[in-house]
């Protein structure tokens, strides 16, 4: 088998897949994209980092990948939902960067505070300047991370042994979890108001990008440091210079960007109390070394047909059961994030019940594809169907699992249902359909709809009345969108309908806003799939 690492691993990764008898081990570093389709054709799996994207056109012409294998968190650079249409296992190495990037950031805390490298830099330049480098304690002072997940409690371990007030938001985090680790749960305004330094842990999605813009520096205290060493965007960079330059932020230190690498011409370049590392979250011996070994283990055991583990788009088991349970997995993962995104922020129990002969199958498996899903978007790339239940331990959501042998009217359903601590449920349910299986959404928030479950969807809940759908066709039309498919449901004539309409672009932000404000329309959510 042919393996082709495309990016510099750990030498004794790269050792460790040349010693498995029958491996042919490719390295090919900084290849064009023109050159990996090349490569691609005869491999069985790909090693990278972050720098060779994997992308569509890549898995289209290499017929016989079975696995594509990230040594780090991330996997921004490699089409998951193209792996998962063509039965490639997408593994990452979640854990083993967790303390570098944790140090990185505490590292960056700290020079905001002393302003270390740019006396470094004076000394080396031959002067002696003692009175422009003046810096402040971290003692006493209030910490905000935003993300208190693996890194982001790592790093409040360390600002606690500073003596630092921790201020945690999290709007998944449930208090007790907080409790437990000493920090204070916060409103993103409460930390805007109260942090002296400001920390971000986000995985960036929508909900998170630009979620440190203008508006939320103007809140903040004169004289904030804030650092980034999480994912670029989530912390607006013009808005960011704009701060620095205006003296409400005193310094800063970031380790990723909107674009990497980092522009020439940029101007946080030019400004001297702003720290820049280029992307060294994860660049320490001990993290390459230990995140190289275990991504070629992972991948030596998947082409073995082997547990698979760390999977971000299937749960851990061999290759034989994946073939089986891949149709009920990927229908699992669109049902649980779906569910995320129609349900408030704070939920109490993920409830999960199947009906028919999915039954019989091998539910733990499915269940931690819809737990992986419902995490997706609140906990990024540092969840897999591995870490799921611990994530949403994490958060404080318990797990229910029940297997039914009442009637669904389907030979075989599964229901996921989010339950808030005030018992309202929000819920979907999904079935396969055809010869090849194809997943189907069959029931939202109790109501009967049909619509593929693929893509980008509106969902909403509007009033009975006629001419309702002529208008969100209007709207729609008018935004260029187009409507690949809708659905409507309703209870009784002159109630509320519901309407599910799948769409081949994102609408605009306002034609959502048009259709959110609409009087008729009582609930208005975008869900993407």
């Amino acid at each position: 088998m042919k393996i082709l690492v495309a990016d510099k691993i750990s030498p004794k990764g790269v050792a460790y897949l040349r010693q498995q008898p029958g491996f042919e081990v490719i390295e090919a570093y900084g290849s064009s994209p023109e050159k990996v389709l090349e490569l691609v054709k005869d491999v069985h799996a790909i090693a990278v980092r972050s720098e060779t994207k994997i992308t569509r056109e890549v898995f289209a012409a290499a017929p016989l990948l079975k696995v594509v294998g990230r040594a780090g968190v991330g996997v921004d650079n490699v089409d998951v939902e193209a792996a998962t249409e063509r039965g490639v296992v997408v593994m990452n190495t979640p854990a083993g960067n967790t303390i570098a990037t944790a140090e990185l950031t505490f590292t960056h805390i700290l020079c905001g505070a002393r302003p270390v490298p740019q006396a470094a830099a004076s000394m080396k330049a031959g002067q002696w300047d003692r009175k422009s480098f003046g810096g402040i304690e971290l003692f006493k002072k209030t910490l905000g991370i935003v993300g208190l997940g693996r890194i982001g409690g790592e790093v409040a371990k360390r600002a606690q042994a500073f003596g630092m007030r921790v201020l945690a938001y999290d709007p998944y985090l449930a208090p007790s979890r907080a409790k437990a680790m000493q920090v204070e749960i916060a409103t993103m305004d409460e930390i805007l108001a109260q942090a002296d330094y400001i920390t971000v842990h986000m995985p960036l999605t929508e909900d998170t990008k630009y979620m440190i813009d203008e508006a939320a520096f103007a809140k903040c205290k004169k004289g904030l440091r804030i650092f980034n060493c999480a994912r670029g965007g989530i912390i607006k960079e013009s808005a960011l210079v704009e701060a620095v330059k205006s003296g409400k932020v005193a310094a800063a230190g970031l380790d990723v960007f909107e674009d990497e690498p980092l522009a020439k011409d940029s101007e946080l370049r030019t400004l001297a109390n702003v720290v820049l590392t280029p992307h060294l979250g994860a660049s320490t011996a001990e993290a390459q070394e230990s995140v190289g070994i275990e991504i070629a283990e992972q991948i030596t055991d998947v082409l073995a047909g082997g547990v698979i583990r760390n999977a971000v788009n299937m749960p851990s088991m061999d290759a034989a059961a994946v073939k089986v349970l891949g149709p009920y997995l990927d229908l699992g993962t669109k049902l649980g994030t779906l569910v995320q995104q129609i349900a408030p922020k704070q939920i109490a129990t993920l409830r999960i019940t199947y009906f028919g002969k999915v039954v019989d199958l091998d539910a733990n498996s499915i269940t931690r594809a819809i737990e992986g899903g419902f995490l997706r978007r609140i906990s990024g790339e540092e969840v897999n169907f591995v870490s799921a239940p611990f994530f949403l331990q994490r958060l404080g959501i318990a797990a229910e699992v029940i297997k039914s042998n009442a009637d669904s009217g389907y030979s075989e359903l599964m229901q996921v249902e989010a339950v808030a601590a005030s018992g309202e449920v929000f819920s979907a349910q999904g079935t396969l359909i055809g010869r090849g299986n194809q997943p189907r959404i069959v029931g939202i928030n109790g109501r009967e709809v049909e619509v593929a479950a693929e893509g980008k969807l509106l969902v909403l809940e509007n009033l009975d009345q006629p001419g309702m759908v002529g208008e969100v066709g209007s709207i729609l039309g008018r935004d260029k969108v187009n409507i690949a498919d809708m659905s409507l449901s309703r209870l009784t004539p002159g109630g509320t309908a519901y309407m599910v309409v799948r769409v081949d672009t994102e609408p605009s932000e306002s034609a959502r806003k048009i259709i959110k404000e609409h009087p008729a329309i009582k609930l208005a959510k975008f869900v993407q799939l």
